[in-house]
């Protein structure tokens, strides 16, 4: 009996082992930490490589081949499709025009746009009505603008020709004529998208402390002065962003001048107001459709939204140096 005091019964069940729970767990949860933010942001760039990246380069693969796309027969013809877009006059006329109406349309677009921003930025009634009403014509249908504004200008019984006769003008052929009809179009972008650059440019001005224009008035300074020695060299960044925004879709610019030539691509019967985009539709999806030729020119587009976005972006970057000396 002495014996056994003390001593540990022969058939005791083992004492319990460490569980391997917690060292799994914890390995699970630093995988979770290091990896999950790859996993939530994954379907963008899926998305964006099938849709973005491999229509980009699958672009640059067929633009070096004769690839007839009706007949689906394809020859390697190397840079031969560049050679030939860059010696097409057509091309460059359809780079005229791309150009031409952007800067007739962004630039009386983007001052406008300022100063709507800078009236609502102010205190007056039904300010938020008001803020709702000027980005309802971004949300309406492009189709549906470029129908209204196509009879708006109608060379005949248009709305416009009717109000210049009303003042002893003589009606302008809209759409004969290369600046008339750029004019036509860039109403249209305006209309469209004013609203839209306004809203941008209002918030960044709400971000701008009130103290600076509490202290400008108390120095003597009126609202106009106010505007342009506060406001928009503290904008500034903001303004150039809506100018490479701009630019960006001002060269991609198609369904507009398509509605207002009453959808011809050949914009106009001497393509006088045939964009860039309109061409490479053109020269793609009818005709004879040179899907090799269509490729090397959506590239060169590409390219030329590539070096103004490039040349922006230096602007920006000066900018915002300059402010901080």
């Amino acid at each position: 009996m002495s014996s056994a005091v003390g001593t540990r019964p022969r058939h005791a069940a083992p004492s319990p082992s460490r569980p391997e729970r917690p060292q799994r767990s914890f390995r699970l949860g630093r995988w979770d930490i290091k990896y999950s933010p790859y996993l939530y942001i994954a379907p963008f760039f899926v998305l964006f490589g099938v849709f973005g990246l491999f229509p980009v380069l699958y672009t640059v693969y067929v633009s070096l081949f004769d690839y007839d796309l009706l007949s689906g027969t394809k020859e390697y013809s190397g840079l031969e499709n560049y050679r030939f877009v860059l010696a097409d006059a057509q091309f460059w006329n359809a780079v005229y025009n791309t150009v031409g109406m952007f800067v007739v349309s962004t630039v009386p677009q983007l001052i406008l746009a300022l100063m709507i921003a800078n009236l609502l930025n102010r205190q007056m009634r039904a300010r938020t009505l008001l803020r709702m009403g000027i980005v309802i014509p971004n949300i309406t249908s492009v189709a549906a603008v470029g129908i209204i504004f196509g009879m708006i200008f109608a060379d005949r019984y248009g709305l416009v020709n009717w109000l210049l006769g009303g003042i002893g003008f003589d009606p302008i052929a809209w759409r004969d004529n290369r600046f008339a009809s750029w004019i036509a179009v860039a109403f249209m972008v305006d209309w469209r998208w004013t609203g839209y650059n306004a809203l941008i440019y209002l918030g960044a001005m709400q971000a701008i402390p009130k103290d600076l224009y509490e202290s400008a008035s108390l120095d003597g300074a009126s609202a106009w002065g106010q505007f342009w020695r506060i406001t928009v060299p503290l904008i500034r960044p903001t303004i150039l962003f809506t100018i490479i925004i701009s630019t960006i879709g001002g060269l991609q610019l198609f369904t507009e001048p398509l509605m207002y030539g009453y959808g011809m691509v050949r914009g106009g019967s001497d393509h006088q107001f045939q964009t860039l985009a309109m061409y490479i539709y053109e020269r793609t999806f009818t005709g004879n459709f040179e899907y090799g030729v269509g490729a090397a020119m959506s590239w060169l587009m590409f390219l030329m939204i590539i070096i103004f976005a490039v040349v922006n972006f230096a602007l920006v970057r000066r900018s915002v140096k300059g402010d901080m000396k």
